[in-house]
């Protein structure tokens, strides 16, 4: 299939790791990047005021000049498909105009955020809704609310997240990468004080913990001894390395972005690592609870479970090679799902 995609395109993002699935699976893919942050996570362009004022009032720059590359593909060569991983900066009137020059191309978006909150929003991604044909969302609450009805989506399918089958798997650690990157119990993503307040809690109790990720205020970098924020995000070869050289990887969801499961519910057990997360009804549906990953729903079973999978090793491990088991039999990575996906994008419906 000829797909045009549109999305960041730095190798740690999973948009990248979804165009290269695309690829893998023999499609020829033309990709134009949105990309505004590097593989840390570190914004690339130095914005100005004015920039970062129309970015707060939602009319972001588009600094890689992604809708101009939009139209000159279009121009060049037939597509059969153009996809677009959530972008703010595109906007309707490039998506209407691809439309007027190739008519039967199928035009759809993957987003994994809560659309219905405000800052996950720009002007143009709204007022581009009723432009796609599908809209894939891996956060429910997208499919749930009328919100993106009342905008004019004209379907949206809700899918669960995925793992990257070129990166995400169990890698063999030294012990130089162990000192490096391991911990007894870790956690990997931004700040949110919910998640923040857990981590102190177990802190608090004696249990070491390591925190990578961006966004930690400063303030909590001292918060207490048995809590070591990093403070910066993580390459995907140096994620993966985390996750393998920590005994219990924490799975906390983003309240904000009122989430079920994230990429990291399905990246951790791909990884052959084991994984502590909040109980939801998707966890409990993606894993069986106790054989192929565990969870939590307070304090006290947070700290519990800690402490039991600490102190319990070969069971610990078990329930991680239990875990990666489930994600290939069950066909979890956006390899395996990337054919149904495309099947219902084009679908006439």
């Amino acid at each position: 299939m000829q797909i045009l995609y549109v999305g960041e395109l730095n190798p740690s993002s999973n948009s990248f790791m979804i165009m290269q699935a695309m690829r893998d699976s023999g499609h020829e893919v033309t990709a134009i990047s949105t990309d505004i942050s590097d593989t840390y996570g570190n914004q690339v362009f130095q914005a100005d005021l004015i920039s970062r004022v129309r970015w707060k009032i939602g009319f972001p720059c588009d600094y890689t000049g992604a809708n101009k590359s939009v139209l000159a593909a279009v121009r060049q060569k037939n597509y059969e498909l153009l996809w677009v991983t959530k972008s703010l900066m595109l906007r309707p009137d490039t998506l209407l105009q691809a439309r007027q020059l190739q008519p039967s191309m199928r035009i759809v978006m993957y987003v994994s955020d809560n659309l219905t909150a405000r800052h996950h929003q720009s002007y143009y991604l709204m007022k581009s809704i009723d432009k796609y044909d599908v809209i894939f969302s891996a956060n429910r609450i997208n499919g749930l609310s009328n919100k993106l009805l009342r905008f004019g989506a004209k379907r949206i399918v809700t899918i669960d997240f995925s793992y990257d089958k070129n990166h995400h798997h169990p890698i063999a650690i030294s012990e130089e990468e162990k000192k490096r990157f391991g911990a007894q119990v870790g956690f990997i993503g931004t700040f949110e004080q919910d998640r923040a307040d857990h981590l102190l809690y177990l802190a608090q109790k004696d249990i070491p913990i390591r925190v990578w990720g961006n966004s930690w205020p400063a303030s909590w970098r001292k918060r207490h001894p048995n809590l070591r924020i990093e403070g910066y995000g993580l390459p995907v070869q140096d994620y993966v390395k985390v996750l393998c050289s920590t005994d219990i990887n924490l799975g906390f969801l983003r309240k904000a972005n009122h989430d079920h499961h994230t990429c990291r519910s399905l990246e951790i057990p791909a990884c052959g690592a084991f994984m502590l997360a909040e109980r939801t009804d998707d966890h409990l549906r993606l894993f069986v609870e106790g054989k192929e990953a565990e969870f939590f729903d307070t304090l006290n079973e947070l700290e519990k479970k800690v402490r039991y999978y600490l102190a319990h090793a070969d069971e610990r491990r078990q329930i991680a090679a239990a875990g990666r088991k489930r994600c290939l039999d069950s066909g979890y990575s956006f390899h395996d799902r990337l054919p149904s996906i495309l099947h219902r994008a084009m679908e006439e419906k």
